[in-house]
């Protein structure tokens, strides 16, 4: 498998984003999320994972957050839901490895199942969007200690655990579990760095 340099990805981002507005908030975000997984990889229990595999999910994984912009630059919040499988889409016709691919589409929340799908009338395919290998998991684990949103902050365990109970009473189980697997990052020396709130 053929994993894509910093650069290259740096580039890809480039040439996708719709505006440099796009690209600072999605690439930053990016760069968070892969320095939040490699400092739990880092940790003296962290896991033994494919590493590069995990830098360029990291940096990859919200590319698709690009087609859900319009012509004048106004995203459509309503899809948002669709990013990962619009990234899924967009890594494959740019030939990246499938191991990427399904890093885009299986990141969202903590994994929304086909039951989900159906049951919240989400905008997607009927299908499962589990994140099923430890790299996967981990990925869509550091993503969830940050949020793009408009000013951008740090997500606490606590106030991510209780975001995510409205989209079901197994949601918070999910995330503990992946709590239990990769350990709890220090997000107060990134939220200095960047000058995002930690709430």
């Amino acid at each position: 498998m053929i994993i894509p340099s910093d650069e290259q990805i740096r580039d890809l981002h480039a040439r996708h984003a719709p505006t440099a507005e796009a690209f600072e908030k999605v690439w930053t975000h990016c760069e968070i999320v892969c320095a939040i997984a490699e400092q739990l990889m880092d940790a003296p229990a962290g896991p033994d994972l494919d590493r590069a595999l995990v830098r360029a999910g990291c940096l990859l994984h919200d590319i698709g957050v690009y087609r859900l912009y319009d012509e004048h630059g106004r995203l459509d919040g309503r899809n948002y839901v669709t990013h990962g499988l619009r990234g899924h889409d967009l890594l494959r016709e740019e030939g990246l490895p499938d191991a990427l691919c399904r890093i885009c589409s299986h990141h969202t929340g903590v994994g929304i199942s086909r039951e989900d799908v159906l049951a919240q009338r989400l905008p997607l395919p009927p299908a499962d969007y589990l994140a099923t290998t430890a790299e996967e998991r981990l990925v869509m684990y550091a993503d969830k200690f940050h949020s793009k949103k408009t000013p951008p902050v740090f997500n606490s365990v606590e106030a991510f655990a209780a975001s995510i109970r409205r989209f079901g009473a197994d949601k918070p189980a999910r995330f503990q579990a992946l709590r239990d697997e990769f350990g709890t990052p220090d997000l107060v020396p990134l939220a200095r760095r960047y000058q995002h709130a930690l709430v």
